[in-house]
């Protein structure tokens, strides 16, 4: 049984993010330390609420530079949500608040009358490893506008406009959409995600 850590950005429900990785056999333990997350062979950033707040929580936690060593050195990672939003440099949501900058770009508010975007919808996910073509659960006012991102593989889904769904590359995987609540097509993901994880 692998061990997972989780990171706790202290603006998460880790409940529901544990439960689905334990359903899909992860022994799990939640990291609160950068030495602690050092240990981890890999990691879970999941994330809910702000921009600023998550960032602010983590640098008081020492958490952003092993973060950054972590997803730099291609480790096995998955960051859900608020936590995908945290690995681009900055977010319409929280100006002037730096985030990791593992991915380039900026988060910004969905162009939409109707925020925040709460419930199922469908992922465009042509050519990824992990993720597949389907509904998925979003709980969401801000995200990334679809686009380039070099090598790495992107979803995508539909709400005013076209924003990354989720981003792949190795054994690592970011989302947009929480897994934990869509079902099938997000156990499968994690499955999958964990089986490359388990790999490496």
């Amino acid at each position: 049984m692998i061990e997972v850590g989780v990171v706790r950005t202290g603006t998460a429900n880790l409940a529901s993010v544990l439960a689905a990785l334990r359903r899909i056999g992860c022994a799990c333990s939640v990291v609160e330390r950068p030495d602690d997350l050092v240990k981890s062979r890999v990691v879970v950033l999941p994330g809910v609420g702000a921009f600023g707040q998550a960032m602010e929580g983590m640098r008081e936690r020492g958490l952003v530079d092993a973060l950054r060593l972590h997803f730099s050195e291609g480790k096995p990672a998955l960051a859900i949500c608020l936590g995908m939003q945290v690995l681009f440099e900055s977010s319409e949501e929280s100006p002037g608040v730096v985030g990791m900058g593992l991915l380039p770009g900026s988060v910004v508010r969905i162009d939409s009358a109707i925020l925040p975007q709460i419930g199922w919808n469908r992922i465009d996910a042509t050519g990824c490893a992990f993720q597949k073509s389907g509904h998925a659960y979003f709980a969401n006012t801000f995200a990334v506008p679809h686009g380039e991102f070099g090598d790495w593989k992107v979803s995508q889904f539909e709400y005013g406009r076209s924003y990354v769904a989720g981003i792949e590359r190795g054994a690592q995987l970011a989302c947009q959409f929480h897994p934990e609540l869509s079902g099938q097509l997000g156990l499968d993901m994690l499955t999958c995600w964990m089986a490359e994880a388990r790999s490496c």
